[in-house]
């Protein structure tokens, strides 16, 4: 089952902001010499420095939550995850697999790279810190047998910065449609009550999503003979999974 044989119905974009509720450490590179001597960089865009939350740290934890969620097993060498070649598999049909025998299921969303918000930007700017947009955090590892303690520097965008967010889904058979745009929201919303990022146990990457804009673009708007459709608004993930429904049965009314 080749990408020939998919059809392109339509794209919904959905579009909304990431609000850190604690401290965000996505891990970037070490180069030997680090700034300011932080022993585990955040990552960051090379051309500007700030940090931003790499669409596929967000797409595969949502993928990974939702594995857990469905109890599905896992396999794989280097990456261990489910794949299946079966179209009705929840997470394979929105997330992707791949097959020895070519009976690919290609990713119907698409998870973009998160960056910080204008606003976020100039406040980060602004913050008294030895870092750029970043704040450390020293942490301690406590020998049991010596109490000596073993401190460790960390780099982590500090709580209350936004990053804008964009998932785009491809709409390819409209009898999955409720059911896939259900599995994003609910995906998301096990990412808010889990957490994003590294250190987790030790309370960092706690985030809040809010859907803040949905576009739907059908096929003829690609083609040049239609307008998309924008709605703009501010809800939360529980919110987009009912609203969901109304999005559905607009199509089918």
């Amino acid at each position: 089952m080749g990408t020939s044989n998919k059809k392109l119905i339509g794209k919904y974009i959905i579009k909304g902001i990431i609000t850190l509720k604690t401290g965000l450490r996505v891990g970037g590179q070490e180069l030997g010499i680090t700034i300011g001597g932080i022993d585990n960089p955040v990552i960051r865009n090379p051309l500007t420095g700030e940090p931003y939350i790499p669409g596929s740290s967000l797409k595969g934890k949502m993928r990974s939550l939702m594995e857990r969620l469905l109890n599905l097993d896992i396999s794989g060498n280097k990456v261990k995850r489910h794949e299946c070649e079966d179209s009705t598999c929840r997470v394979c049909r929105l997330f992707g697999s791949s097959s020895k025998d070519g009976n690919n299921l290609p990713a119907r969303i698409i998870v973009r790279d998160s960056f910080l918000t204008p606003e976020s930007k100039e406040r980060l700017e602004n913050m008294e810190t030895d870092l750029p947009y970043t704040e450390w955090k020293t942490e301690n590892a406590l020998d049991r047998v010596t109490c000596k303690a073993d401190p460790r520097n960390f780099e982590r965008v500090p709580a209350g910065a936004e990053f804008e967010f964009e998932i785009i889904y491809t709409v390819e058979n409209e009898e999955d449609l409720m059911e896939d745009l259900k599995n994003i929201a609910t995906a998301l919303e096990l990412v808010e009550d889990d957490y994003l990022g590294g250190n987790g146990s030790r309370g960092y990457g706690k985030v809040e999503f809010k859907i803040k804009e949905i576009v739907y673009k059908d096929k003829d708007y690609y083609l040049g003979q239609g307008q998309p459709k924008v709605e703009k608004c501010d809800m939360s993930v529980e919110e987009f999974k009912k609203k969901v429904e109304e999005l559905v049965s607009e199509r089918k009314g």
